[in-house]
């Protein structure tokens, strides 16, 4: 008899074997290694009548560090209580987990070592299908990326959103009123007992953010990509409904467990990666989902083509009415009929025929979703919150394998703009200058930060460069900002991110000089530095690269990273 990776297991050894009887621990002795592992289970309370049910995987990503996954262990019992409803047999095993606020100097910089974690697991432990309980921003991506390579039965449980909370009769939302308010302080139009108040009422439940942020549009891309059951995407974290919808996972669980799929890779196919690229621009989603996706692309073999996302921005409009586009949040996303309604109104751009790991097609999924469908914030095709264009991808000489801009939400009077430009190199000038009463800026300058893409710095979201103090303070609401960097999915402002290649591996970044002139139009999706090409052939031969970190994940990061626009992943990782 043989195990799934082609060695004998030996005589004795339990007939129809799966789960529990599979990747047994090679000790030279298929026997023994059963007859051990079933002792360690006995160890555990189980009868050997639990040991040949199918067996599903939780992987969690909770941690004290985490607060936006503190529901998960609920959520978890839930999917616990069905998996063993449907007969089979859970068992919960840990991650690393990624905060966006907790986790220095970026949570980028270790969203690849989760991926890794999860692959890796899923290789090594005895299950027959997993359920990937994550949230916050990086873990989304991170799981799905491992369970592709691992090429596992996989499912993803978002912990789901906040509630928004309310102050002086505001609706506020994590993190655009968080960006907004703090904005406020520093132009001095709201004081330090106003932003206290306030900071206290920003996040009034457990849970990821509930704008549009990374999490938001990474549990909604998920979904797209038919990871998460119908609707899942939005049920706010703390509603008995993440409960059930969590059982209902684990019920499915073992279904995809039993059957042996669909596997994680045969749900990533160019049909549903065009699916979550026109998803993503009628949510205004987040442009982070970007580097994601291209990560979670290449670990199928796929790739995204970043011209095409422009194309398909152009002609698909803002559906959803949620900040930092629109004004809504997720609780309102979710009462308005949810993902699969939004998708009912893209029928005729989508691919309905890609599979979900519901067992149905797409457009059968939305064919049987409920019909209501609440317009207010999930808009019509004739009355969309922004006519399109909600990610631009610029080219040009600065930016020669693309840059992205959230266009709408941009500042119209910026988006065809030439002016100077004023250099920050790297996150700690700009921490120690961008206040400084004596910086010789006006609102015209293009702030621009280098050294803080993937291999600078584990390409932090430091994008939304802080309109300096004391412009700030003279009304200054935004500027053109270029850099390596990302930013906040909760962010706005004329910001161009992702330049790519970046500084620190030669880019044209890391030629740009104090007062050069740089030009952005919008229009032509062009992103260029006018400075002649002798002038920059002197400063590309004086060019010295950063010297990698000395040991460690960081080391290998800093060798093996590709650049935004491959995803940010590992070299080694990326599928063939």
């Amino acid at each position: 008899m043989a195990n799934d990776d082609g060695g004998d297991i030996g005589a004795g050894a339990r007939p129809n074997s799966r789960g529990l009887s599979r990747r047994l621990t090679r000790y030279g002795d298929d026997r023994f290694a059963q007859f051990l592992r079933d002792a360690f289970l006995q160890a555990t309370g189980l009868t050997p009548d639990a040991f040949d049910r199918p067996v599903v995987g939780i992987a969690s990503t909770g941690s004290d560090f985490n607060p936006c996954h503190a529901t998960a262990p609920a959520l978890i019992e839930s999917i616990r209580r069905g998996v063993t409803m449907a007969g089979g047999i859970a068992f919960t095993f840990p991650t690393i987990s990624i905060h966006e606020s907790f986790a220095y100097p970026s949570s980028l910089l270790l969203r690849n070592l989760l991926a890794m974690d999860t692959e890796e697991m899923l290789r090594a432990l005895p299950l027959d299908a997993v359920v990937m309980v994550g949230g916050c921003d990086k873990t989304l991506p991170a799981q799905i990326m491992g369970a592709i390579s691992a090429d596992v039965p996989a499912l993803v449980a978002p912990v789901g959103p906040m509630l928004a909370g309310w102050d002086r009769g505001e609706r506020l939302g994590a993190c655009t009123d968080c960006r907004r308010l703090w904005a406020g302080h520093r132009a001095g139009d709201i004081d330090a007992e106003q932003l206290t108040r306030a900071q206290g009422r920003l996040m009034p439940t457990h849970g990821t953010c509930m704008v549009m942020g990374t999490a938001s549009t990474m549990a909604c891309l998920a979904e797209t990509l038919g990871f998460v059951l119908p609707g899942g995407s939005s049920i706010p974290a703390v509603h008995s409904e993440r409960l059930r919808f969590g059982e209902d996972t684990g019920r499915r669980a073992v279904a995809m467990a039993t059957r042996g799929g669909p596997t994680a890779r045969s749900l990533m196919t160019a049909g549903s990666l065009g699916n979550a690229i026109r998803v993503l621009q009628t949510l205004g989603g987040s442009t982070n989902a970007l580097i994601h996706l291209a990560a979670i692309a290449g670990r199928a073999g796929l790739t995204l083509d970043l011209d095409e996302v422009d194309r398909i921005g152009r002609t698909t409009p803002v559906l959803v009415d949620l900040k930092p586009i629109g004004s809504g949040f997720m609780e309102d996303f979710h009462h308005a009929g949810g993902l699969p309604a939004l998708m009912r109104r893209l029928r005729s751009s989508l691919d309905f025929n890609v599979l979900t790991a519901d067992g149905r097609t797409l457009g059968e999924v939305v064919e049987d979703w409920p019909d209501w469908t609440d317009d207010r914030v999930i808009r019509t095709l004739e009355r969309p919150v922004a006519p399109g264009e909600a990610l631009a991808v610029l080219r040009g000489s600065l930016a020669p394998n693309g840059a992205v801009l959230k266009l709408a939400a941009a500042s119209g009077s910026l988006l065809q703009h030439e002016a100077p430009a004023l250099v920050f190199e790297g996150l700690d000038d700009l921490t120690a200058r961008i206040d400084d009463p004596a910086l010789l800026v006006t609102a015209e300058h293009i702030l621009v930060l280098r050294g803080a893409g993937p291999i600078g710095a584990g390409m932090p979201e430091a994008g939304s460069i802080p309109i300096p103090a004391k412009l700030a303070r003279a009304g200054v609401k935004d500027m053109v900002r270029i850099s390596d960097a990302r930013m906040s999915g909760t962010a706005y402002g004329t910001v161009i991110l992702h330049v790519a290649p970046e500084a620190a591996a030669g880019g044209p970044l890391a030629f740009v000089r104090d007062g050069d002139r740089i030009r952005l139009d919008t229009a032509g999706r062009r992103l260029d530095l006018l400075v002649p090409e002798d002038e920059l052939a002197r400063r590309r031969a004086a060019f010295k690269a950063p010297t990698s970190p000395a040991r460690g994940y960081a080391r290998l990061h800093a060798e093996h990273v590709l650049q935004a626009d491959r995803g940010c992943d590992f070299d080694f990782l990326v599928s063939d």
